[in-house]
């Protein structure tokens, strides 16, 4: 069985801020949006408050309107502001049960060539079980497995699962498969929750049993951690720790209950040596197929932009049952962009500008003799 997770960052329709040709141009309107979506959700909206908000509708283009060029601001019910013929925008709601709305990123469709790049990596890793992340939704998945995946002569995944998530943005956790395999057994972790009522996962840490021909079942927890870029980082961080240390507990389950297969899989967006995944990586007995003898990276120890060893922020973590299988392992980075000067990697004649990136992500890939 080869085995592998690819980080798609959405299959048709991505928001604009992140369609920009560069991060650095988008990641100022996502850290905004972020901000202004954490103030929105306040019980109180104090003066500070009210203050920030207007600050952050203005930088975002919502003065004037509910509609600036990257964020959508919904008023379903009640009034969250009002803007005055003369003067700066008043926020009038004192608090989140005044008003009902939300506040949207807004979408554009991804690049045309992007989008087959995006299919020419799922075709070429030739997995038998790939866990997808950023995928819109089951039916946008389903339909990039059917039309694009096979508009360019490939082989549609017979399998495709998605369970929704937790982020607004569509932006979820799932999984494709190709005979002999089949999705079995299945379980949403969606609704798992901290001490304080909160959901401990952004996206979902969904459980795939995959029956093999011997009787045992291999189990997939797919993955989407915090990431870096939204909010302060102490608090991002805290985040991150507290789902990987739930993961941890699901791991742990599933060994308790016998089962010695499995894997944990995905973008958990840090490094091997943070504080945040030590729950997984030192407390556990899960390994890194990066640390295996079989395994090559290409030369470059990331997954991530430059792929430097900053960028290592995708994983393939297998139980001792599953590691002692491992035949071999790698990296597929044609879908990504390579620099320039140096150029770091071979990639698709297809991919001439940065916008036309599969994915600022590696695949990674594992063989597993089971």
């Amino acid at each position: 069985m080869r085995l592998a997770t690819f980080n798609v960052e959405n299959l048709f329709d991505r928001a604009k801020a992140m369609n920009l040709d560069t991060w650095a141009e988008g990641k100022p309107v996502l850290d905004k949006f972020a901000r202004l979506s954490a103030l929105l959700g306040e019980i109180n909206y104090t003066a500070a408050r009210k203050s920030r908000m207007v600050e952050l509708l203005t930088s975002l283009g919502l003065a004037k309107s509910d509609e600036g060029p990257f964020v959508r601001l919904r008023q379903n019910r009640g009034d969250l502001l009002k803007r005055p013929k003369a003067g700066p925008v008043e926020i009038v709601a004192n608090g989140r049960a005044d008003w009902s709305g939300s506040l949207e990123l807004i979408e554009k469709p991804v690049d045309d060539e992007a989008m087959r790049n995006t299919a020419r990596v799922m075709m070429d890793i030739e997995a038998d079980v790939l866990a997808v992340v950023e995928a819109e939704s089951r039916p946008a998945l389903a339909a990039f497995n059917d039309e694009i995946i096979r508009g360019l002569g490939g082989a549609p995944f017979p399998g495709v699962m998605l369970i929704d998530g937790n982020d607004p943005r569509g932006i979820d956790v799932g999984l494709l498969t190709r005979p002999p395999y089949q999705i079995g057994p299945m379980r949403s972790h969606v609704d798992d929750r901290d001490a304080k009522g909160n959901r401990i996962f952004s996206r979902d840490c969904p459980e795939y049993g995959i029956g093999l021909a011997d009787g045992r079942v291999l189990w997939i927890l797919p993955n989407h951690l915090k990431s870096k870029g939204f909010g302060s980082a102490k608090d991002s961080n805290a985040r991150r720790r507290a789902q990987a240390q739930r993961i941890k507990s699901i791991y742990e389950g599933k060994r308790s209950d016998g089962e010695d297969l499995v894997a944990v899989v995905g973008d958990f967006n840090d490094t091997p040596g943070s504080d945040a995944l030590q729950p997984l990586l030192r407390d556990t007995d899960l390994r890194d197929v990066f640390t295996h003898a079989a395994f090559d990276d290409g030369g470059h120890p990331g997954t991530f932009g430059s792929c430097t060893a900053s960028n290592k922020i995708d994983y393939i973590l297998l139980s001792p049952a599953a590691w002692a299988s491992v035949k071999g392992g790698g990296v597929w980075r044609k879908g990504m962009w390579p620099g320039v000067r140096p150029v770091k990697w071979e990639v698709y004649p297809e991919l001439t500008l940065p916008r036309q990136v599969a994915s600022d992500h590696a695949a990674v890939w594992v063989d597993l003799d089971l």
